[in-house]
């Protein structure tokens, strides 16, 4: 296991930013899924009407229909947006980073820093996971999972190079588990920024990856099933 203090640079691995919108249509349609997410934040997918996000983008009804002929559409290019800005980010930050833990670290920050500084999308995404059909949501499922396999991948490379024994899948799901729910208890002063939060959850983690196996037994009150 790493010591803190060799883990912290890679914490401090320069933050990239999704490129800003070059053109005014780019500038306008950044704007609108903002105002888009605030309207399915606060009154749900299922709550919200074209009506509502119309008023709070600016746009008139009849516009809005024009470019979004539906709020699936709108709701669709708030995740693809989203997912395809973190896999787009941590590959880059990737290209920086050789060893199999401080790779993790990379990830799980990555992670973090993109939804506390956007946690309406964050609620969004995690309350409206299943909305999606069709098209639009195997478009979606397909960004999630390639974003599904780099993580796998860097676990697996972990397992590979400390000689590890673990499920992967179990490994992966639970640290998304810990990560995607943040905003329901995230609270600035107690828990610090994305960079520090990322090296407390790292070490959780890592710590429960790398440690010791305990043993299987029997849990009471199991049924042996």
């Amino acid at each position: 296991m790493a010591s803190t203090a060799s883990t912290r640079p890679a914490l401090r691995a320069r933050s990239l930013r999704a490129a800003q919108p070059v053109t005014r249509y780019d500038r306008r349609l950044s704007e609108i899924l903002t105002h888009a997410t605030e309207v399915f934040d606060e009154k749900g997918y299922e709550g919200a009407s074209m009506r509502d996000l119309s008023r709070a983008t600016g746009m008139s009804l009849a516009g809005l229909y024009y470019y979004f002929d539906s709020k699936e559409k709108l709701l669709y290019l708030i995740q693809k947006h989203t997912f395809t800005t973190i896999v787009e980010r941590l590959r880059e930050r990737l290209k920086e980073v050789s060893d199999p833990e401080e790779r993790i670290r990379v990830c799980i920050l990555n992670h973090l820093e993109y939804f506390l500084a956007n946690q309406k999308a964050m609620k969004v995404l995690s309350h409206e996971d299943e909305v999606l059909k069709n098209h639009y949501g195997a478009e979606i499922a397909a960004i999630k999972r390639e974003y599904y396999r780099i993580c796998m991948d860097l676990l697996g490379a972990l397992k590979q190079a400390r000689g590890l024994d673990f499920s992967t899948r179990t490994a992966v799901l639970s640290l998304f588990g810990m990560m995607n729910w943040i905003y329901t208890w995230y609270k600035p002063r107690p828990d610090g920024g994305a960079e520090e939060l990322a090296h407390e959850m790292a070490e959780i983690f890592l710590r429960g990856v790398t440690g010791a196996r305990a043993p299987r037994r029997k849990l009471a009150g199991s049924n042996g099933s």
